[in-house]
């Protein structure tokens, strides 16, 4: 332990440190948690093949990479295959897209990305679009009609304070630092859980129970701890999140407006709208996208997310079943 809490600090210094990543990558996959060495390794290989000519010092502790990631490789992708199996979708039991995402999961297939840039899962063949219209919903005017009550419970609790908010991005101490222009630990992008990684967050979910009953007549996306979130994002006068792509394309992002001032837009790929209070904006988040406040006060929306809907019950089932796999592997790769 001491060992890996040296090379911690030296990587605070020096994250791009080749041969203390692939040393933190060597204790983790030690441990068992092959999970977070993938993730060292993969960063260890990244900078290295960045940097171009590298001394011939560093080819061993490149070896050990590139071999301690297939070897992980390997491992998860056993993992995924016996899980999968169990819960009913082995080979020639899956949907034939979900086939599909599996192979490009696992890099046994690539395929040249239009719009849609998911960091971590792509789903073939659903529509490249930026937004879907309010009409192709029938359950958005019933929703929009309680703006006014979700928003009252809102400013209920920000009558209790500004610390119910916290920075949208937090620091993670197990990985590298990656700041999104500033926005890391920065209250200027904050949010506000009701849920909070699959479930309800105990201590703000119980303050705003008509925003959570509005939410129950929906189809939120159920992905293990990946979704749904529910969430109200502030975003203060004068901020900007700049351009960025979600996770995985087999959900949608909803925004209800609660406060809007004047001055605040949103941009999904090149087209950009305008939030309107009570007016949900329903688009992909795994299009690149955009948002600013050149206002004078904050601005406030309510976020969920919500199945696609191209997608089938059985695709859903398969997609449930494997994030479970992955969520349960604590030694899959990062």
């Amino acid at each position: 332990m001491s060992e890996e809490l040296a090379l911690d600090s030296l990587l605070s210094r020096e994250p791009g440190n080749i041969e203390a990543l692939v040393r933190k990558g060597d204790l983790r996959s030690q441990a068992g948690d092959d999970r977070m060495a993938s993730a060292l390794y993969k960063a260890a290989l990244r900078v290295a093949g960045a940097a171009g000519t590298l001394p011939a010092s560093l080819r061993p502790a490149l070896a050990r990479a590139q071999a301690g990631l297939e070897r992980a490789t390997h491992l998860f992708q056993q993992h995924l295959e016996a899980s999968l199996a169990l819960d009913g979708f082995g080979p020639g039991s899956r949907p034939p897209r979900f086939q599909e995402s599996l192979e490009i999961l696992t890099g046994a297939r690539h395929v040249d990305l239009q719009l849609q840039r998911p960091g971590t899962y792509y789903y073939p063949g659903l529509p490249q679009r930026r937004y879907y219209e309010r009409s192709e919903f029938s359950w958005v005017g019933e929703l929009e009609a309680v703006t006014g009550e979700i928003r009252d419970e809102l400013l209920a609790l920000l009558d209790q304070g500004e610390e119910r908010f916290s920075p949208y991005l937090v620091t993670d101490p197990l990985r590298q630092r990656q700041d999104l222009h500033g926005l890391v630990d920065n209250l200027n992008w904050s949010t506000l859980y009701l849920w909070e990684k699959g479930g309800p967050a105990e201590d703000q979910a119980s303050l705003c129970p008509r925003t959570l009953a509005a939410m129950d007549k929906l189809d939120l996306a159920r992905i293990t701890t990946r979704a749904p979130s529910i969430l109200f994002s502030r975003l203060r006068a004068g901020a900007r999140i700049p351009p960025h792509t979600g996770m995985l394309n087999g959900r949608l992002i909803c925004h209800l407006p609660l406060i809007v001032p004047p001055g605040c837009g949103f941009r999904v790929g090149g087209e950009t709208r305008a939030w309107r209070e009570g007016e949900l904006i329903i688009f992909d988040d795994t299009v690149e996208h955009e948002a600013w406040n050149d206002g004078e006060s904050d601005r406030i929306i309510l976020i969920f997310d919500i199945w696609r809907p191209e997608l089938g019950q059985d695709e859903r089932a398969a997609i449930m079943a494997l994030f479970k796999a992955i969520d349960g592997y604590g030694t899959g790769p990062g």
